[in-house]
């Protein structure tokens, strides 16, 4: 073994303490990791620059003189970075098999609504790995749930619908992204979907935690898991709570169908009473009885391939037809104010379609006629106004790991006693709980983009492959103006392929950076609003 080589290395190689600062900036625990806001130390980034360089080469001229001649080449030079990052710690000691698989994968995908690893660190003094992303301030799990507190609150703020196309429409684009790739991401819910705070990148959708994420080979081979347990409970299509074993895109899909409606109306739409996973069984009834509430026991005609679900025997078993006589989707979405004829609750529909060969598709879902109406999806999902919702909040670095765990539970305790007598307020839905799976380990919470080792699958790049097509016959949005505007949708904002998709340039919005490190709560937070690390998510 060469030592002196191996010192070498030793000695260059970076530590990401020496490049950052975030110690007393943690702002959440992931399932597998501490996540920190950091910044670096110097305000300084090293790069590399293409460009005409001036080069002296000696004794070419007649007074012996050094000409100077002008070529393009690569230059080392510092450039000033005053961004702000994720620094996410993976716990545990090494590199596990999930982790290495989430970092690999996402090191090929490259989309403006998919979170981007900027790099890893490896610490061979303690054996950490941290992995560095590009910094959200939001995420959909803080949005909904400070829209639900104002509900409780008797100051009902309703999301503005503009937004919640918006939204869904990045969430969609992503999601396309992800399949035409083979990229199934099969843990999709409201705390993986991040969006981005004041900046160049304002109102940015970024799908994340890309742990559970697999791929699959062919459209005529869907991938055969071997883990059955997959994706949280509220957000699990019914086919995985059957027991397929072949399952497709449609998992992420009927995730989206239920986020979509978690935002039309801040509460989750099939949560039911949560219970530890113990086994690798996936029948769970609790929630297929939730589902069928919602939705109505499927007909034969509707999911004819019911019956060759592995456990469709315990499903006759525990379950009949007729006690969701009455039950529906529609019946369920006009209690929230949606009407049955609207374009949103017939996309909403096929979102949630019980039998997944029918179930809309992404593309499909991208080009209905919801997103042809006024308002059209802007870049910015705000639509340049002001941003109500607090920022993230440090934690104890001496907080109990246990302690987000034990305060989510009892939030669920809480939601499942007896319906409170009339004059009392009932508590709103709990926030949806963690993946529990114990054949799962060490995948990270967020999404994780360049590492060590490819995937090897070719993926279709994208500069920016951001929203797609603009509805024919429809002009753009002339969004609000002004400096955090995200600027109106245009035609070159929208080139759409199925395969391949490219995207112009970064949306202009404001550069306005955030303003310290240690900050506190926006000042219009409600005053019921607490947020749970829970829901911070990298």
């Amino acid at each position: 073994m060469d030592y002196d080589f191996k010192a070498k290395l030793a000695a260059e190689r970076e530590r990401v303490e020496d490049l950052f600062e975030y110690e007393g900036c943690k702002v959440g625990r992931g399932t597998y990791g501490h996540v920190y806001k950091a910044r670096r130390k110097d305000g300084f980034q090293e790069g590399f620059v293409y460009g005409p360089q001036a080069l002296e080469v000696a004794d070419f001229s007649t007074e012996g003189a050094p000409v100077v001649q002008w070529l393009s080449a690569w230059l080392l030079t510092k450039r000033k970075d005053e961004k702000e990052y994720a620094l996410k710690q993976i716990e545990g000691t090494g590199i596990s098999m999930s982790a290495c698989r989430e970092i690999a994968l996402l090191r090929e995908l490259k989309h403006p609504n998919v979170i981007a690893l900027q790099k890893v660190f490896l610490s061979h003094s303690d054996r950490k790995v941290w992995l560095l992303f590009d910094y959200a301030e939001h995420d959909l799990w803080h949005i909904i749930k400070f829209h639900r507190a104002s509900k409780a609150n008797k100051k009902p703020m309703q999301l503005p619908r503009s937004m919640v196309k918006s939204l869904l429409y990045q969430i969609l684009d992503g999601i396309h992204y992800l399949h035409a790739n083979w990229v199934l991401h099969r843990d999709l819910k409201p705390a993986n979907i991040l969006v981005m705070g004041e900046g160049p990148e304002r109102g940015r959708v970024k799908i994340a935690d890309m742990g559970f994420a697999r791929l699959f080979n062919s459209p005529l081979k869907p991938l055969a898991d071997l883990d059955p347990v997959v994706v949280t409970f509220w957000y699990r299509a019914p086919e995985l709570l059957l027991g397929a074993r072949h399952y497709t895109k449609a998992i992420d899909i009927w995730a989206i169908g239920c986020i979509f409606a978690e935002l039309l109306t801040s509460e989750p739409i099939f949560h039911c009473r949560q219970e530890d996973i113990k086994t690798s069984n996936p029948f769970h009834h609790d929630q297929l009885d939730r589902i069928f509430s919602v939705m109505g026991f499927p007909a034969d005609k509707d999911w004819e391939d019911i019956r060759k679900m592995p456990e469709y025997p315990t499903l006759q078993k525990d379950f009949r037809r007729t006690t969701y006589a009455n039950s529906s989707l529609i019946k369920y979405m006009e209690k929230h104010k949606v009407k049955p004829d609207s374009k949103v609750f017939l996309l909403l529909q096929r979102l949630l379609t019980m039998d997944p060969t029918k179930r809309i598709t992404s593309e499909q879902a991208l080009q209905d006629p919801y997103f042809q109406e006024d308002p059209l999806p802007t870049l910015d999902v705000f639509a340049g106004c002001q941003i109500p919702y607090p920022k993230r909040e440090f934690l104890n670095e001496d907080e109990p790991e246990e302690k987000g765990d034990k305060n989510q539970q009892q939030q669920q305790n809480q939601h499942q006693q007896p319906t409170a007598p009339p004059q009392q307020a009932a508590a709103p839905p709990p926030a949806p709980p963690q993946q529990q799976n114990s054949t799962q380990t060490n995948g990270t919470a967020g999404g994780a983009g360049a590492g060590a080792g490819g995937t090897g699958v070719g993926l279709q790049h994208s500069q920016d492959a951001g929203l797609n097509q603009v509805p024919p016959n429809k002009k753009p949005r002339l969004g609000p103006s002004g400096a955090n505007s995200g600027g109106p949708v245009m035609p070159s904002d929208y080139q759409h392929s199925t395969s391949r998709l490219n995207y112009q340039s970064s949306v202009q919005g404001s550069s306005q950076s955030q303003s310290t490190l240690g900050y506190s709560s926006s000042a219009q937070q409600s005053a019921q609003y607490h947020p749970s690390h829970q829901g911070h998510r990298y």
